[in-house]
C-alpha cells in the first residue's frame, strides 16, 4: 500500500496555483511559504486530506501582510484601548494612504527648498484652538508631558495636587514619568481635597510650574475640594493643564470634561492632550498654548525623539480639517435609531433560528475619557458562547458579556456596519 504522505502535494506545485501565487504577490513569499508549509504537515499527520491543502493554504493567509486584525467594536466603548482608541475616518483614512509615499512633509514645493514640517496639521490643529497662541505635536500624550517637564522643570519642582497622581494604564504612572526626567514633584493637598492655599505654600523660587491633571479614567466623589486652573494661573508661576481625552472645545454631553479652549482661557500656559481619544485621530501628543513657551519645546533636544512621523502628520490634518469623525458620530447618536437597528438586527437573527434580542445598553467614552459618563444605547443580546466564537472569526466581533449573555452594543458601530455584523453573527452559527 502506498504512503498518502506522497500524496501532498509539492510545495511548488501549490505556490504555482493561481490564487496562492497571486496573494505571494501582495503579501509576500515568506509568509506564504510558510503557510504552504503548515498546510502540508497537516495532511501528513492526516489532519486534513492531501487534496485540501490548497483550500487550507488560502483559508490561512491574512488579508495584508500586518499581524493585525480589522475589529468590529460591538463592547460600547467609544474608545477601546486595546482596539487602538478612536477609529478614524474616511478622511484621515484617505490622507493616509496620499501620504503613505512620498509627499512635501518638509518641502516648499512653490520654493524648492525645505519646508515647515507638519505645516497643514500644524495650522489646523491652531486654527480649531484659537486661544492657543501656538501649538507643537509630538507622538503621544504621555510624551507631550515629558517633553513639558524636561523643557522646562529638569533639576526643578513641579507643584502637583496628589489627588491628580493618576497611573494612566498598563502600570504607568505619572509621577513616575515626571521624575524619569529629572524634574521634582513637590505634591500638595490631600487625596481627596486640595486648596489654592495648599498650593500657594508650595510654591517657591524652585517652581517651574502648577500642573494640572485630569484625572480621566476614575471619578472621586463625595467630600471633595479642587483648584481650578483660572485660581492657580494667580500664582505667578505656569500653569500646565494635562487635559488628557483631548477635548478641544466643549461638548454639551461632557459638561464635566475639561477641552483645550477653556483651559487657555482660563489662563493655563501650557495644555498637553491626546489626539485618538475624543478629538477622534490618530495617536499623537498635542501641546497648546504660550507662543514662547512652545516654542522653547519645539526647539529642545528631545522634541526632535519624539517627532511624528507623515502618516500621523496626515491624519491629525484630515481629523481637524474634515467631516466629523466616528468618535463624534458615535457620541451624538440618536438612542431611538440605535433601539430601532438593534430591533432590526435581532429579528433578522431570530428568522434564522438564532436565539437573538434587543435590548437596552449603557455605553461608554472608555480610553481615558469622560469617567462616569453613561450613554443610553442598545445592542443585539445573544447566548453567551457567541463571544468566543465571534472573537475568533472574520472579521473579529468583539461584545461584551453581562449576566450570562453576548451584548453586541452599537453605538460605537456606524449603521453601515450592520450587514457585516450581521454575517458575521450568521458565520458563526453555519
Amino acid at each position: 500500500m502506498s504512503d498518502p504522505r506522497r500524496k501532498v502535494p509539492r510545495t511548488d506545485t501549490v505556490l504555482a496555483e493561481p490564487q496562492v501565487a497571486a496573494a505571494e504577490q501582495r503579501l509576500g513569499r515568506s509568509l506564504v511559504k510558510r503557510a504552504v508549509a503548515d498546510a502540508q504537515q497537516r495532511a501528513r499527520i492526516g489532519e486534513i486530506a492531501p487534496d485540501a491543502v490548497f483550500d487550507a493554504v488560502l483559508d490561512a493567509l491574512p488579508e495584508t501582510a500586518s499581524g493585525l486584525h480589522p475589529v468590529l467594536n460591538a463592547t460600547g466603548v467609544l474608545l477601546h484601548t486595546n482596539l487602538g482608541r478612536a477609529p478614524l475616518s474616511a478622511a484621515a483614512r484617505e490622507a493616509l494612504l496620499a501620504a503613505a509615499g512620498t509627499t512635501d512633509v518638509e518641502l516648499d514645493l512653490i520654493t524648492g527648498g525645505r519646508g515647515r514640517r507638519g505645516r497643514g496639521a500644524l495650522d489646523a490643529l491652531a486654527a480649531a484652538v484659537p486661544p492657543a497662541g501656538a501649538v507643537h505635536v509630538v507622538n503621544n500624550g504621555a510624551a507631550a508631558l515629558v517633553l513639558a517637564a524636561t523643557a522646562l522643570a529638569a533639576g526643578r519642582e513641579i507643584v502637583i495636587a496628589r489627588g491628580e497622581l493618576v497611573e494612566i494604564g498598563d502600570g504607568f504612572r505619572v509621577p513616575d514619568l515626571l521624575t524619569s526626567t529629572g524634574a521634582r514633584l513637590r505634591e500638595v493637598g490631600t487625596t481627596n481635597r486640595v486648596s489654592l492655599a495648599d498650593y500657594a505654600c508650595a510654591v517657591g523660587e524652585n517652581t517651574a510650574f502648577v500642573l494640572k491633571v485630569h484625572p480621566s479614567n476614575f471619578v472621586i466623589s463625595g467630600f471633595t475640594a479642587a483648584v481650578p486652573v483660572a485660581q492657580l494661573r494667580e500664582l505667578g508661576v505656569p500653569v500646565v493643564a494635562d487635559i488628557g481625552s483631548g477635548l478641544l472645545a466643549s461638548h454639551p454631553l461632557l459638561p464635566d470634561e475639561p477641552d483645550a479652549a477653556s483651559m487657555l482661557a482660563q489662563g493655563a500656559a501650557l495644555v498637553t492632550a491626546s489626539g485618538d481619544k475624543l478629538l477622534g485621530g490618530p495617536q499623537a501628543g498635542l501641546l497648546l498654548g504660550d507662543a514662547e513657551l512652545v516654542d522653547r519645546l519645539r526647539r529642545h533636544p528631545l522634541a526632535r525623539a519624539l517627532r511624528v512621523d507623515k502618516l500621523t502628520l496626515a491624519a491629525l490634518e484630515a481629523t481637524l480639517r474634515g467631516p466629523a469623525t466616528p468618535t463624534a458620530t458615535a457620541l451624538a447618536a440618536d438612542v431611538d435609531e440605535l433601539r430601532a437597528r438593534a430591533h432590526r438586527l435581532a429579528a433578522g437573527l431570530a428568522q434564522h433560528g438564532l436565539d437573538a434580542v434587543a435590548v437596552d445598553s449603557d455605553a461608554t467614552v472608555g480610553g481615558g475619557g469622560a469617567p462616569g459618563v453613561t450613554l443610553p444605547s442598545a445592542a443585539v443580546s445573544l447566548p453567551e458562547h457567541y463571544a468566543a466564537l465571534l472573537r475568533t472569526g472574520r472579521p473579529a466581533v468583539l461584545g461584551r458579556l453581562d449576566h450570562g449573555r453576548c451584548l453586541l452594543d452599537l453605538r460605537a458601530l456606524a449603521p453601515s456596519a450592520d450587514d457585516e455584523l450581521r454575517a458575521a453573527v450568521l458565520a458563526c452559527t453555519s
